[in-house]
């Protein structure tokens, strides 16, 4: 950032009275801008023991597969931007959405807030930011081309828990180790 959203005059980066790390300061106006990391929301929707994925239309990433995820958007909860997502990517509804896991992507300045859910009568396609859409099974997933290493791990931990008992979720199923997500242990 150089120039003040507020004013147009030039930024300085430096710490404010009160703060602990640098921001972008207006030397003329003194508003303070502040740079937050964004929320990634999405859905593993399932259908009949399959996983739907979409190959990206758009940039990063291009023809990789992915689980529907995007931004977050102003004046909707995780939830709904998840099934947004879900409905934009693949014109897919997603029903008995509930919590999988939070992963923290500090170097890029992203949370993924990551829904599991079913795909409502097991219908999707293409939409404008997608090449194609797909239900695989878990060995027909094409693990070397999806798009990032988030889809992965997702993916991953959702055949993992699949391989386990239903348990009760406990304050001590929440997990975090340094460099993997904050994980929510919920299995279903």
């Amino acid at each position: 950032m150089e120039y003040c959203s507020s004013c147009g005059n030039k930024v300085l980066l430096q710490v404010p009275e009160g703060d602990n790390r640098e921001r972008a300061v207006c030397q003329a106006c003194g508003t303070i801008h502040y740079l937050n990391p964004k929320n990634v929301v999405g859905c593993l929707l399932e259908w009949q023991g399959k996983v739907l994925l979409c190959k990206r239309a758009i940039e990063p990433r291009y023809g990789y597969w992915t689980l529907p995820a995007g931004f977050m958007e102003n004046n909707e909860t995780i939830m709904e931007g998840a099934a947004r997502e879900a409905y934009e990517e693949a014109n897919a509804v997603a029903e008995d959405m509930q919590l999988f896991g939070v992963y923290n992507l500090p170097r890029i300045s992203q949370v993924y807030i990551m829904f599991k859910g079913r795909l409502k009568d097991g219908k999707a396609s293409s939409g404008d930011e997608s090449l194609d859409v797909k239900l695989f099974d878990e060995d027909e997933i094409p693990w070397n081309e999806l798009a990032f290493p988030v889809i992965t791990e997702a993916l991953q931990r959702y055949y993992e828990r699949g391989q386990q008992r239903e348990k009760k979720v406990y304050l001590a199923d929440i997990k975090s180790r340094p460099g993997a997500p904050l994980e929510i242990v919920r299995h279903s």
